[in-house]
């Protein structure tokens, strides 16, 4: 049992629009990542403080439960919301997710509160599993003013998926490219048919 989590949070500051619908190859950025998460879980969210320009996907929206800013905050609310134990955490903007290695990252959930990629030296906060069991560690998070989603880890037990792993699905680590400028939407338009369904 597994939920799914978009965090579709508002405008990016670097690009000056909502980036969940930010047109690639025609499509908005989220119906990229819809389509390739399609039969992964049982449950799906989108945590978004704009539900009105998501209502057309039919998907079930929440908003942030807590005053504050960042994907720390969406996190918090995806868990909270969720109603299974195990929630995939996948940012909005990331459009060459691979199902095999989400996969493979779903079965690892039971080992740990978080299961999370550990790609090129760093790790991959919006591309990981979380348990519920993270929700108290977020709020001391919060508390003492950390926002960074990995500051998180060292109070929570953690598996890290490491490259060798990873580069059985995805040799080129494109399931990690996300969008936050322009330059990096012109690289998607261009990559995108070449990029293996």
């Amino acid at each position: 049992m597994l939920t799914i989590a978009i965090l579709a949070g508002g405008k990016s500051e670097r690009i000056g629009e909502y980036k969940a619908l930010l047109p690639l190859a025609g499509k908005p950025l989220i119906e990229h990542l819809l389509r390739r998460i399609s039969g992964i879980g049982d449950e799906l969210l989108i945590c978004t403080n704009q539900p009105a320009q998501l209502a057309y996907l039919g998907i079930r929206t929440v908003p942030d439960l807590l005053p504050s800013s960042g994907s720390i905050i969406g996190l918090h609310s995806a868990l909270s919301a969720a109603k299974n134990m195990h929630v995939l955490v996948l940012g909005c903007d990331m459009p060459f997710v691979n199902t095999q290695l989400l996969t493979y990252l779903a079965d690892l959930a039971p080992k740990a509160d978080v299961i999370v990629p550990f790609f090129k030296g760093e790790y991959e906060p919006l591309h990981a599993v979380y348990s519920r069991n993270c929700i108290e560690a977020i709020e001391v998070s919060l508390r003492l003013k950390q926002n960074r989603i990995s500051g998180l880890y060292e109070k929570v037990s953690v598996h890290t998926v490491g490259e060798t792993e990873i580069s059985s699905f995805d040799p080129s680590g494109i399931s990690f490219f996300n969008i936050n400028t322009r330059e990096d939407l012109s690289f998607a338009e261009e990559i995108i048919d070449k990029i293996d369904e």
